[in-house]
């Protein structure tokens, strides 16, 4: 069992430094080749940089933010304004500038670390209007090098800086790290939240040490341990990632891998070959119609045996899920096709080292979780948000039920309010949204958090999410429906990427879908439809056939008043950039709504 030495977050990180030593922390690639960085160089560097921090000024209070994508760099920065008892602030690198800005100026940055020409540009566009923010830094020179600017620096010249008066700092370095207590603001981590403008959430080093120590030690300690080699791909400033990333990490002990981009994922994948994945359900959904698509553009015979490995294997599981007892005949099929089929389908993703997955931050189809236990790779779901550390509940490998979210993490209340919204309370749970005592007041109570999810709790103890208080649709017949069941359903499907159920105050459900556009452009190749841009295959009949094919499978699985009855293709992607997703891929339904009201009016014309 895990056992955090100290709910203070500098001391825990000397603790794991000095007990890990020469042990690999993280590995970075580098000139194409993977970069190896102990513990007690990881320790160093921040403590380098904690250092640099006391020669500009920061004080106990202060806030320093950091916009980059993940990489050794963003973890000193995170650390080493920790150690000086500041508070860390991570944007997300795909804010527009004006988004940057209301971070930076909420918060009021004294420091901002921004990771290269992109990020320092969007500071440029607003630098005039925080008086407050005293330097920049950035640690990728291409085209910053010839800049002359008084607040702009390298990271380099910061900890050379920071080495140079170490011996003079560690004292300071350690008094502050002393005075922090369990309950100061860590970190403060801005919601990707889907409609206004984001809030701060205050998350104390009890928080995070607490839920990351509650992690550790479910299924008695078994479900992860130091030996572990994890992939860091999700961005650093949302909670999911910080966790396991940063505070897990810091409990545990194990090997974090930063890939190179989100674009090679795949790649670095097969490079690394990790004991435990975790990600948002749109990269598991990906890789399953990766799957799906390969499986399909197979040879005869290759098809022929995967179609007969996954239909035993299927069956395999819905015997072993309903309680039944497996004939020896299907054991023995199921049995052939892991070890002949399966293995080396996933040793191709780089998946079959792999223990387990976990899906997090939004919901996923149960289909997609029963596909991934069939070809041996057990994927399971847990529920948590920014507000609680990300930890509310938990399924584990041993404990699972597919379509619900685990059972609530051991050391927490759960219940279930009179109009079925979930409420959890646990040492985890924020102290509050900086500079927003309404906001606060609002979703806190006596300890007790206000999810804004309605659900339920089975007689074994299992949280079923039904959906999104805000997002439950009443037709004009009265009847309650979820959309993210039916939009889950939809997603299935390869060729969807999103589906937005509309149905709010009307006479039948309708979805916006959105092509799957790697898969459709193949479709349209292997069937010799002509094209020029994505917009044409939205409009194509062939293409659109396909779908009605696609859409009316998903109705017979439905009962009938959860039935699509009309549905029409975006003739574009959704994009975060276009204020239509969250970093988290999570749809943005309200800004959908919105924007696309005339087409949503078209269908109930």
């Amino acid at each position: 069992m895990a056992k955090v030495n100290s709910y203070i977050v500098p001391h825990q990180f000397k603790v794991i430094a000095d007990r890990m030593g020469s042990k690999v922390a993280m590995r970075h690639k580098k000139y194409g080749l993977w970069q190896e960085i102990s513990w007690s160089e990881y320790y160093q560097e921040s403590l380098k940089l904690a250092s640099a921090l006391i020669e500009m000024g920061v004080k106990k209070g202060d806030f320093v933010g950091v916009i980059g994508e993940n990489c050794p760099e963003w973890l000193y920065v995170d650390m080493a304004a920790q150690m000086v008892g500041a508070t860390s602030v991570g944007i997300y690198t795909t804010n527009a500038w004006p988004q940057v800005k209301y971070v930076v100026e909420h918060s009021e940055c004294k420091v901002l670390f921004a990771e290269d020409e992109e990020q320092v540009d969007k500071w440029l566009k607003f630098r005039k209007g925080v008086p407050f923010l005293e330097k920049v830094v950035y640690w990728e020179d291409k085209g910053l090098t010839s800049m002359d600017d008084d607040h702009l620096e390298r990271l380099e010249n910061l900890l050379e800086l920071g080495a140079s008066h170490l011996s003079k700092n560690k004292e300071i370095i350690s008094e502050r790290s002393n005075s922090i207590t369990e309950d100061d603001t860590a970190i403060l981590v801005y919601t990707s939240g889907t409609t206004g403008n984001p809030k701060g959430a205050m998350l104390t080093n009890k928080n995070l040490l607490w839920a990351a120590e509650a992690i550790a030690n479910i299924d008695n300690g078994s479900l992860i341990s130091e030996e572990e080699e994890i992939m860091s791909f999700l961005p650093l400033c949302h909670i999911f990632e910080r966790t396991f990333s940063v505070y897990l990490h810091l409990v545990m002990g194990y090997t974090i891998n930063f890939v190179e981009s989100i674009d090679t994922v795949p790649q670095n994948l097969r490079e690394i070959h990790p004991t435990i994945g975790y990600a948002v359900p749109r990269i598991w959904e990906k890789f399953y119609s990766k799957i799906y698509i390969q499986m399909e553009d197979a040879d005869w015979f290759n098809r022929q045996v995967y179609k007969w490995a996954i239909g035993v294997a299927t069956k395999y599981q819905a015997n072993a899920e309903a309680g039944k007892s497996q004939s020896p005949l299907v054991s023995f099929g199921n049995l052939i096709a892991q070890k002949a089929v399966f293995y080396f389908l996933k040793e191709r993703l780089g998946m079959e080292k792999m223990r387990y997955g976990l899906s997090g931050a939004a919901p996923i189809s149960p289909e997609i979780l029963r596909f991934y236990k069939a070809i041996g790779l057990t994927l399971v779901e847990g529920y948590g948000m920014t507000e609680t550390s990300a930890t509310i509940s938990f399924s584990t490998m041993n404990e699972h039920k597919y379509g619900t979210v685990g059972k609530p993490i051991p050391g927490s209340e759960f219940q279930i309010a009179e109009d079925g919204e979930i409420l959890s309370k646990h040492p985890g749970i924020f102290k509050g949204y900086y500079k927003n005592p309404e906001a606060t007041n609002a979703t806190l109570s006596d300890g007790w958090i206000s999810t804004g999810d309605i659900g339920e709790i089975d007689d074994e103890g299992y949280v079923k999410i039904v959906d999104r208080k805000k997002d439950l649709i009443i037709t004009a017949g009265g009847k309650n429906i979820a959309p993210q069941y039916i939009e889950n359903k939809l997603k299935f499907s390869p060729y969807i990427n999103d589906a937005i159920v509309i149905g709010d105050r009307r006479k039948f459900l309708s979805a916006i879908l959105v092509l799957d556009e790697e898969n459709i452009n193949k479709y349209a190749q292997d069937n010799k439809i002509q094209y020029s841009t994505y917009a044409d295959l939205a409009e194509n009949e062939e293409v659109l056939k396909l779908l009605d094919k696609e859409v009316n499978g998903v109705n017979r699985s439905l009962a009938k008043v959860q039935n699509i009855r009309k549905y029409k293709v975006l003739n574009k992607r959704l994009y975060q950039e276009d204020g239509e997703m969250t970093p988290t891929m999570k749809v943005k339904r309200n800004y959908i709504n919105e924007t696309y009201s005339d087409l949503i009016e078209s269908i109930y014309a």
